[in-house]
């Protein structure tokens, strides 16, 4: 499982108690997405969980402004 590229959030394990308190294994994963990303003003993909994304830690790449106005002028 990933990690994530800014805070390194990953996996975390404990066990799911029943009622009779029987404890089996479990895992909690984080929510982590592929973004593509500036790095060192670059545009990479990037492995990076749902709190980073909100909480704007990761600037996300935009598409070229030639690019974006050629598609605009289509439609």
């Amino acid at each position: 499982m990933a990690k994530c590229a800014i805070c390194g959030k990953g996996v975390t394990f404990g066990h799911n108690v029943s009622h009779s308190n029987r404890k089996t294994n479990r895992a909690w994963k984080p929510n982590i997405r592929k973004v593509k990303a500036v790095v060192d003003g670059k545009h990479t993909t990037v492995a990076v969980c749902s709190r980073c994304l909100r909480s704007g830690k990761v600037q996300r790449a935009v598409k070229e402004p030639a690019a974006v106005e050629a598609v605009e002028a289509d439609a």
